[in-house]
């Protein structure tokens, strides 16, 4: 076996305890990350919608100016900016970070799904009587809602691996894990392969799960 092989082997027999408990600071900042998104997305997708010019512009300026930074710039920004009006702990700023990014995009997520439904359906609700708030909890949503899992399950993964990032606030994550062993161990390239490991299972495991899904949705409608 060549000695690549036997060091990274080693890396990973000597850390693993570590990083188990890593990476499940990593599913939870995920998870936090993406639940809160997917409520500001939400909002923030209603406003893009409405009749109100003032909520749009509102929602055009915060998914323009999310969406035109860095995740990284964000993460210190808010982080700084959070800890000078109230002491918090590093999990939670970061996974309000990562929450405030995935709103922008988990926003026009629903907001293509809501606008994507059939206008006939909407027309015809409103023939039998429903008003606009009727229609869109009783009709439109629930199929936007449909339409969006896919595409939030995608959103759930590109999460997973942004949440690296958070590593420059001082959460203890898989990547923050796997740096401070590449330092301590003089081992950057063996160290860095393990995390790249760790995220690629990850990753794996949860496209495979959302594929299932998928396919099931699939049919469903069939």
């Amino acid at each position: 076996m060549p000695e690549i092989f036997v060091t990274v082997y080693d890396v990973f027999m000597r850390t693993y305890p570590g990083f188990l408990r890593a990476t499940l600071v990593t599913l939870q900042l995920t998870a936090v990350g993406v639940i809160l998104g997917t409520v500001i997305g939400l909002i923030f997708a209603l406003m893009k919608i409405s009749g109100s010019k003032i909520l749009r512009g509102i929602a055009n300026t915060y998914i323009t100016i999310i969406r035109g930074t860095p995740l990284i710039v964000q993460i210190m920004f808010l982080y700084f900016g959070i800890v000078e009006i109230y002491t918090m702990d590093n999990f939670w700023a970061g996974s309000i970070a990562l929450g405030v990014h995935n709103g922008a995009y988990i926003a026009e997520i629903f907001r293509g799904a809501i606008q994507g439904v059939d206008p006939g359906q909407r027309e015809a609700s409103m023939s039998l009587g429903m008003n606009r708030k009727q229609t869109m909890s009783r009709i439109v949503f629930p199929q936007a809602l449909r339409r969006s899992i896919p595409p939030l399950g995608n959103q759930f993964i590109i999460t997973l691996k942004d949440s690296s990032l958070v590593y420059v606030i001082g959460v203890s994550e898989i990547f923050a894990l796997g740096n401070r062993e590449a330092a301590q161990s003089y081992q950057p390239f063996e160290s860095f392969l393990v995390v790249a490991l760790y995220y690629l299972v990850l990753v794996m495991i949860f496209t495979f799960l959302l594929r299932l899904y998928e396919n099931r949705l699939n049919v469903d409608r069939a």
